[in-house]
């Protein structure tokens, strides 16, 4: 008996290396296996036995491994130019919101400094004082706290947590201790020592538990920090405990002599916020400073104007995508970080989509390369030729890449008429108030651009091939709808007065700077105007006419110029407003896929839990699985077999049929068996016979109950009732 225990306790410690073997290359220890057995029954035996080989040949193999690899490379390629694109999108969306906030930032550091030397008037305490525990008695006028307060306009304040981040960085720059607290740091849980905590942490870079002023005004005076003023922001006052900053105010205004702290509060609603918010003790030692922000409104139309209509990065979005885009954005309060979001996953969606998008972000980085040139070189578009379609493949056989290239040059040049026609016809309506992203919508409807060709015009569509631009000018666009903003712009353009109107002709001549076709169209207009003696006067060439030169314009001469203005304006629409959507090749560039962006953003999670455990083969990427079809295996997941088995039920599912089904699945010997099984019948039949015998119906039991709590936490079950306790109902029907 000794032995055999000996062997038994042995025997672990054996198989452990087996087990870890197996459990790290099974695959691969069966092959081996299974070809070493082959070779020794071929060499024992004399006889060839004939046999089928259904295995795919070693060069279906290899185009197959081929296939996959340029896939997989295509791919990478692909992600790699959505990160090149959106990281050109991103970094552009910052420049253009610290641009629009540069002059607010400016008069924050002014005010800032003439606070700090307003502080210092007051005298400046020796080292032994300051550090005292106690603060300095003086009279009521030293106790003033100044504090900025900034209206933002927003309804969320998630916008403003950028805004404040760049008001920080640009005060520190300058020379500033800043310290930025959030609302959440004065929470009546938190109290006032948590907002000390936060103070502390951010000036001395550690963390402690006594939260004490002597301790920052030690620190303000041994470290010669004490040039410089001490900035505290809080992002948003109207979140915050009104007792917690309350207590916070006058705490800093007993120190503000011996640490000069200025505050910096941002106001979402009114600049009155302070007054229903705090006490009027508190109210007296303030010294209020107002700053206003732009508009959330003004911001997403200078992020508009720089992503989608001058398009920074080449990506571009559909008419229907730009609508959803809009409503989104004021769905969401008008927050701007929502709206880059959605940018940003339809950025991503476009990538993931289109097999052509790559040669987007080849453009955008030999663009950047390459400084002047366009970037539209025939070796990056034959390098990347496989992914594209194929009459284009045919043209490029035929033409060595030239024709794509031609196209995309079209779609690059008519795309920057078409953006220059936009930002002209948003100066003529900003002084009506409308905003560019409606306009933009607006612009890039395909529907408004009617044909006006003749019957031998051959459509995009048809044949795909990049048209010439004598073509491109047989297509207007439609400035006959009644109520839409372009025609109300042109309409408006008409009544406007000659000082305005040539202010108008000014902004023009900058907007069409790198168009000479219609920058020379609006000079020969503004060549009509000029001044004299401080009026604005009309510059007339018939010598028969000079004298009327030297009187102030009238009214008639002014509603003549006016006229050609909206003439020229009607002109350039109808020339050069072509879609995105209606020029060749703006796949390449153009997302357009409105229902996949909405079901990232909006989503729907009960669709997607069914279709996961009805194809959740397509994300475990089992091959067992996969090939099995719609057959339900044993291999499959539990949750799945059950889910897959209830669509067969109506309304209630009887539990006892349902866990009958489940064990027939359950017991039913894998495909794996069945073909081993032919190789020898009698050993391994009588194998899988014992394998299903030893499953216990309790385990089963345990594995269903597992399964239908699965399905009910995702809400697709409800489980049994008082009435019918036999029955589950499913909640949940069809896709």
């Amino acid at each position: 008996m000794a032995p055999t225990s000996a062997s038994a306790a042995d025997s672990p410690t054996q198989s452990a290396p087996d087990t870890i073997e197996n459990n790290l290359q099974p695959f691969f220890v069966l092959h081996k296996a299974s070809s070493r057995k082959s070779e020794k029954r071929s060499a024992g035996t004399g006889k060839t036995r004939r046999r089928i080989d259904l295995s795919p040949s070693p060069t279906k193999k290899t185009e197959k491994s081929e296939e996959c690899d340029e896939q997989h490379r295509f791919e990478r390629l692909r992600m790699e130019a959505f990160e090149l694109v959106w990281s050109k999108m991103d970094s552009t969306i910052k420049d253009v919101l610290r641009g629009i906030n540069t002059n607010v930032f400016d008069e924050i550091h002014c005010w800032v400094c003439e606070s700090f030397n307003t502080i210092k008037s007051f005298g400046t305490p020796g080292i032994a004082e300051a550090t005292r525990a106690f603060p300095i008695v003086t009279d009521a006028s030293s106790k003033l706290l100044f504090a900025g307060l900034v209206l933002t306009k927003n309804m969320e304040f998630v916008d403003d947590l950028l805004t404040f981040e760049e008001v920080g960085l640009c005060l520190k720059s300058h020379g500033c201790h800043v310290a930025n607290l959030s609302s959440l740091d004065f929470s009546a849980k938190s109290g006032i020592g948590g907002c000390l905590r936060g103070l502390l942490r951010q000036f001395l870079m550690s963390t402690l538990d006594a939260a004490d002023m002597s301790i920052l005004a030690s620190w303000y005076r041994e470290q010669e920090n004490n040039n410089s003023p001490v900035v505290v922001i809080i992002d948003d006052m109207e979140r915050c405990c009104g007792s917690v900053l309350s207590e916070f105010i006058l705490m800093l205004s007993e120190w503000v002599v011996k640490i000069p702290i200025i505050l910096l509060m941002g106001v979402s609603t009114t600049l009155d916020a302070p007054r229903n918010l705090l006490p009027s003790n508190v109210l007296q030692r303030l010294c209020p400073s107002k700053f206003v922000l732009g508009s959330p409104a003004e911001r997403m139309d200078a992020v508009v104007e720089a992503v989608l209509v001058k398009q920074c990065s080449g990506f571009s979005v559909g008419h229907k995508v730009a609508v959803f885009l809009r409503n989104y954005f004021f769905n969401q309060d008008g927050t701007l970080i929502s709206f880059i979001r959605a940018l940003k996953i339809a950025c991503a969606l476009h990538f993931s989509m289109e097999p052509q998008s790559f040669i987007l972000g080849g453009l955008l980085d030999e663009e950047g390369q390459e400084g002047e040139k366009s970037g539209l070189l025939p070796e990056i578009i034959l390098k990347n030729a496989p992914q594209l379609p194929l009459y284009v493949r045919n043209q490029m056989a035929e033409q060595n890449g030239k024709s794509l290239v031609h196209g995309l040059s079209e779609l690059k040049a008519l795309h920057k008429c078409w953006s220059i026609v936009v930002l002209c016809l948003y100066e003529a309506g900003n002084c009506n108030k409308i905003r560019l992203l409606d306009l933009l919508c607006e612009a890039l409807d395909p529907d408004l651009y009617t044909s006006k060709a003749s019957n031998n015009v051959v459509l995009e569509n048809d044949c795909g091939l990049p048209i010439t631009s004598d073509l491109f000018m047989r297509r207007k666009y439609s400035t006959s709808q009644k109520g839409g903003l372009i025609s109300q712009i042109i309409r408006k353009v008409r009544d406007l007065p000659a000082a305005t109107l040539y202010q108008l002709l000014k902004n023009w001549e900058k907007i069409t700077m790198d168009v000479p076709e219609i920058h020379d169209k609006v000079k020969e207009l503004q060549s009509e105007f000029r001044f004299e003696d401080g009026k604005l006067k009309q510059n007339v060439d018939d010598i028969s006419k000079r004298h009327s030169s030297l009187s102030p314009l009238n009214r008639e001469d002014s509603k003549a110029i006016s006229e050609k203005a909206a003439a020229l304006l009607n002109s350039l629409v109808g020339d050069f407003f072509r879609p995105i959507e209606c020029i060749p090749f703006h796949e390449i560039v153009c997302f357009k896929s409105v229902e996949k962006l909405q079901s990232a953003l909006i989503g729907d999670p009960r669709r997607r839990i069914q279709v996961d455990l009805l194809e959740f083969y397509k994300i475990l990427h089992c091959s067992c699985c996969s090939k099995s079809g719609n057959i339900l295996v044993p291999s499959m997941h539990d949750t799945s077999v059950m889910y897959t088995l209830a669509q067969e039920h109506g309304d209630l599912i009887n539990l006892h049929d349902w866990f009958q089904s489940f064990k027939t699945i359950v017991l039913r010997p894998s495909k794996k068996g069945i073909t081993k099984s032919k190789q020898s019948p009698l050993p391994k039949k009588r194998k899988n016979i014992n394998e299903s015998e030893n499953k216990s119906e309790a385990s089963i039991q345990a594995r269903f109950c597992r399964a239908v709590t699965e399905l009910q936490i995702t809400g697709l079950l409800r489980m049994p009732s008082r009435r019918r306790p036999d029955c589950v109902q499913r909640v949940a029907f069809g896709l």
